[in-house]
């Protein structure tokens, strides 16, 4: 890809910012007709579907927090002189040309893009079908933004419409050069972009997520931040779906029950194990084990007793997506244990899951949330977006 310039890169955002604020109307009768189409009882995915005016301010503030932000290509990493005289340079440099796959959310339409292009990468935009009429308004948004600054729109974004045999097609044998490919979705979404891609691929993990009420918790603060992560907004993968409570938790059987109550009022639907049948008598019983392995995406969580520390970690490290877990506890040193052990992308002590997002983390606008750890772990903010190269100057060093 040519390299471009910070201020001409800028230019293009900043027309985009104006575009969709000239566009808004448009845009939402283009989502309408999305909408209208939409015909599954996946309320999730509906959520995930919706664009309104404050969607498309957050997709404008995207763009402006993006614009705002240095420039990520050709910083400087590292510099070293070798006794022979060769200066070493490392320095940041785009990937290439992105593509991401991804089901339902228009906005990913705006973040992807603005983060890929900031960092003078090509994207590939595959969205899902349910979202086509959104997905083509706000592609001919970027087109009109980059022609209005005197690019090629296709050599820099581009929305793939494609069914699941040509996708496949296209990962096995691209028809143009194709650096990293991101599936954000479901395992099953993963699974088929890793199965067939000849290039590199950055997993966007399922949730999952768990939380751990430590023997020395603060309980009100547990059912506040269990409140949040499990009902704020369950479409999120970042939303809470499994709850472990310590036995040695003091007053551990009226606690149970009083977490089950408050989760009730907020309509959420409750599963338990054996262990807890006859102490939450109105949940669900967990009859298989897959159970705890599911990402649930409703109102809908897992209440269960642990023997402790050791055993939670156990637990989260089984079952957990590696996206996002949490320790309720005042207990310095049990915190440090959790989040040093639990192999999870994100882990907090005494707050809600719900807080691993890229503007909440201060990385602004997110292609994804990466559960892998090549080559970044976490949300892919702009500076996420390049990789490295090595600049070597000499004056006609040879290797003996």
């Amino acid at each position: 890809m040519k390299l471009l310039s910070e201020d001409i890169k800028n230019k293009v955002l900043q027309s985009m910012e104006r575009i969709l604020d000239e566009e808004r109307n448009t845009i939402i009768e283009a989502n309408k007709n999305d909408l209208d189409a939409f015909n599954s009882d996946d309320k999730a995915m509906y959520d995930r579907l919706v664009v309104n005016k404050s969607k498309i301010d957050g997709m404008i503030q995207a763009v402006r927090e993006v614009r705002e932000q240095q420039d990520p290509v050709g910083k400087l990493k590292s510099s070293r002189e070798l006794d022979n005289g060769l200066r070493i340079e490392n320095r940041t440099a785009p990937f290439g040309t992105i593509m991401i796959i991804y089901e339902s959310r228009p906005d990913v339409t705006i973040e992807a893009a603005v983060l890929a292009f900031k960092a003078n990468n090509k994207i590939l935009l595959k969205g899902g079908k349910e979202a086509r009429f959104s997905n083509e308004k706000l592609e001919k948004c970027w087109h009109k933004a980059l022609e209005e600054n005197g690019l090629e729109p296709e050599n820099w974004i581009k929305l793939l419409q494609m069914n699941r045999e040509e996708t496949q097609e296209f990962l096995k044998h691209p028809t143009e050069k194709l650096d990293l490919v991101v599936p954000r979705g479901g395992e099953r979404l993963i699974r088929f972009v890793k199965d067939n891609a000849e290039c590199a691929v950055l997993i966007s993990g399922r949730g999952n997520n768990f939380l751990y009420v430590h023997k020395e918790g603060d309980w009100d603060c547990a059912l506040d931040v269990i409140v949040n992560a499990k009902t704020d907004k369950i479409s999120a993968c970042n939303a809470l779906d499994k709850i472990l409570v310590d036995r040695q938790l003091p007053g551990f059987e009226d606690k149970v029950k009083q977490l089950a109550s408050v989760l009730r009022e907020h309509k959420v639907e409750l599963l338990t194990d054996r262990e807890l049948q006859s102490l939450l008598p109105e949940a669900e019983l967990i009859e298989d084990e897959s159970v705890w392995y599911e990402e649930f995406l409703a109102l809908k969580a897992v209440i269960a007793a642990t023997d402790g520390i050791d055993d939670a970690i156990e637990r989260i490290n089984t079952y957990s997506g590696g996206h996002s877990a949490s320790v309720i506890t005042r207990d310095s040193d049990t915190a440090r244990s959790f989040m040093e052990q639990v192999d999870s992308a994100a882990v907090y002590q005494n707050a809600s899951t719900r807080f691993t997002d890229g503007g909440q983390m201060g990385v602004g606008a997110e292609l994804a949330i990466s559960t892998d750890k090549l080559h970044h772990r976490g949300p892919l903010g702009l500076e996420q977006l390049v990789t490295n190269k090595y600049y070597v100057y000499g004056n006609g060093q040879v290797r003996a």
